[in-house]
């Protein structure tokens, strides 16, 4: 089945990302946007821009009638949904079905097995992954307490079953500490996901974020990309990512990777999906978190270290072709960080920035790479994420590829809103950052305070 006419659900640098994997494939493109984003950049590259709505993302970019409509008003074959708002929605794959378009992502029946973290946790300690305990979903507060009690096991953390990014998400040492929080967190992901759905499993005070991307067809055949560090984070929101994890001993990595590629088969996995896992530093396993059933925000430094275009293959695989590389082909080659640049203030905590664009200079040369939406006049809007550009690089090795970023991030110009450029520059620059990998805790715990202070 070939693909004439896709229709991009999204916004910002993905939906540009997406526009550009369908110029390259030959493929047509429609861009669905809000009415803030109908000079958008993407709307200016791609052939057709559809106005799906008003700014706020409830009557536009979340709205699965909407995006159908659109799909099927400018004779779209396939829907590409990006990352965030409506990718990990089985209703779109659904809709998608019934009204004879394609859906660039795994089936409905798929995605739901997978994106529920509860089901995607049962069925890897089926298969023997290690996923560090926990609970059942919890239907109510003394039933939360009656299961950390029966845990015995803290720390523990509180997680929602639906979604991810921190929210509904809270770490909880005590009893206490559960009945504080149980109702805030089910309200939370309520508020977040549509489902108040959360549980209770370890919490890992030392871990690593070490995640897996894979590719999977319609042919049976599942390939791993390769495994991305994605340590350094504040409130689980991540800020730098890095390919491949170092300092890892080999066995551990190999485990990581076959578990990715064992769940993705058995659970019947189609298109680009990332499986998370925590490393335990103090003691040297690891466990499975979930599944991310799209193409993730950092798929870029597993594109520059392997030189496979992700959202490409999304493409052919969603056409049905076979995968056009085996396992033994994927080879990682060299060092790649990413920085996620975010209108925001990080002196005022992270305060958003929201604002037109009056100077835009991205940095360039060998190895380095800007995904943005950005333009010298645009302005930032307030309805949605605050993020304006990654900024990638790729060198031999890490230590190559951090002073390659700090270069970078120099040559970036921005001016007319605040950015958190700056920030990424002396997190890439730091000594105990470049000596050796983080922990999800490092950010907060260790640098930002340090860095706060030297401006004191």
């Amino acid at each position: 089945m070939q693909i004439k006419r896709v229709l991009v659900a999204n916004r910002g640098e993905i939906a540009v990302r997406i526009v550009r994997a369908c110029f390259d494939e030959g493929i047509e493109s429609v861009v669905a946007a809000s009415s803030a984003d109908a000079g958008s950049l993407a709307a200016c590259m791609a052939d057709r821009v559809v106005v799906i709505g008003p700014p706020p993302a409830r009557d536009s970019y979340l709205s699965v009638e909407r995006i159908v409509a659109a799909a099927l008003q400018t004779g779209c074959d396939a829907i590409h949904p990006g990352y965030g708002f409506l990718s990990e929605r089985p209703e779109l794959a659904d809709a998608c079905a019934e009204n004879g378009l394609t859906f660039i992502g795994p089936p409905g029946d798929v995605m739901r097995r997978s994106g529920d973290k509860l089901r995607a946790r049962e069925v890897a300690a089926r298969l023997g992954i290690p996923t560090g305990g926990g609970t059942a979903a919890l239907s109510s507060l003394a039933h939360a307490v009656e299961s950390a009690i029966a845990l015995d096991a803290f720390p523990l953390i509180l997680k929602a079953s639906a979604g991810g990014g921190g929210r509904g998400m809270t770490i909880v040492r005590e009893v206490a500490d559960v009945e504080r929080s149980f109702e805030v967190s089910r309200q939370e992901a309520e508020v977040a996901f549509g489902d108040g759905t959360v549980y209770l499993e370890r919490y890992v005070e030392q871990a690593r974020h070490v995640e897996v991307q894979i590719l999977a067809d319609t042919h049976g055949n599942v390939v791993h990309l390769g495994e991305r560090d994605c340590s350094a984070q504040r409130r689980h929101q991540k800020l730098v990512e890095e390919a491949p994890a170092v300092g890892l001993p080999a066995e551990l990595v190999d485990g990581i990777r076959s578990a990715a590629v064992t769940l993705a088969a058995e659970l019947g996995y189609v298109g680009a999906g990332t499986f998370e896992f925590l490393v335990d530093v103090r003691r040297g396993d690891f466990l499975f978190l979930e599944l991310n059933a799209r193409v993730q925000v950092e798929h870029p430094v597993t594109e520059m270290v392997t030189g496979i275009d992700i959202v490409r293959t999304q493409l052919r695989i969603a056409q049905g072709e076979p995968l056009p590389f085996s396992q033994e082909d994927v080879q990682l080659v060299g060092h790649s960080v990413e920085c996620r640049i975010n209108a925001e203030d990080p002196r005022r905590d992270f305060l958003p920035d929201p604002g037109r664009i009056e100077q835009w200079v991205p940095p360039q040369g060998q190895g380095v790479r800007v995904d943005t939406y950005v333009q010298p006049g645009v302005v930032i809007p307030p309805f949605y994420d605050s993020m304006v550009a990654k900024v990638i690089v790729h060198d031999v090795d890490r230590a190559s590829a951090l002073k390659k970023m700090d270069r970078a991030l120099a040559h970036l110009r921005v001016r007319g809103v605040h950015t958190t450029a700056p920030l990424h520059r002396a997190i890439v620059t730091d000594t105990d950052f470049a000596a050796e990998p983080v922990t999800t805790r490092w950010i907060e715990e260790h640098f930002l305070p340090r860095w706060a202070g030297a401006d004191a």
